[in-house]
């Protein structure tokens, strides 16, 4: 099922409607759906390089939308389906230690999740669910998303073809890697 959802995400992208499918799409992903929008959005910029900044700036705006989206369902579905289900089985307590916990970390958990392969609809609707300052949440979200998707739209754009190989095979390490420099640089600067 997941692979046939992946080919009509592509095939998608091959229409006249591919930069609505690509917003739809990095909309969905961020709350619900499983497929990433990077799918779209490498083959897109890859048959347009000259709209690289444009697709990525597009894929970012609606990917925070949906993030938003995400947000609220956490928000909202928590306190009608989430607590009753978690008092019922005695882990409300435990719950609201995780929120406390989940918070402390800032904007952390949304930064990481959203320049990384770990699937960004968790922490959205996580965030929501935690009661993270939906400030904190958006504008982090800004920042992650934008890096990731014009990340790799400056190095299709800067690279071509040559680079997709590598973005679609390293493209989780690369931005891991860097998510653990840049904790390793803040941690550094504030225990100095």
């Amino acid at each position: 099922m997941l692979r046939r959802l992946y080919d009509w995400t592509i095939t998608l992208g091959q229409t006249r409607y591919a930069l609505w499918a690509l917003a739809i799409v990095a909309f969905a992903e961020s709350s619900v759906f499983p497929i990433p929008p990077d799918v779209l959005m490498i083959p897109m910029i890859l048959a347009a390089p000259h709209r690289a900044f444009v697709i990525a700036a597009l894929c970012t705006t609606a990917s925070v939308l949906g993030g938003i989206a995400g947000y609220w369902i956490g928000f909202a579905a928590y306190d009608e389906i989430g607590r009753p289900v978690l008092e019922s089985l005695g882990k409300g307590d435990a719950m609201e230690a995780f929120n406390v916990r989940f918070n402390d970390f800032g904007f952390w958990p949304v930064l990481i999740a959203g320049v990384t392969p770990f699937p960004y609809k968790v922490i959205t609707i996580m965030s929501g669910w935690t009661g993270l300052p939906l400030a904190t949440f958006v504008v982090t979200s800004i920042l992650a998303r934008g890096l990731r998707f014009f990340l790799v739209a400056w190095l299709l754009w800067y690279y071509g073809e040559e680079i997709r190989a590598f973005i679609e095979r390293r493209l989780g390490l690369m931005f891991i890697l860097f998510c653990l420099l840049l904790a390793g640089g803040f941690a550094a600067v504030t225990y100095l």
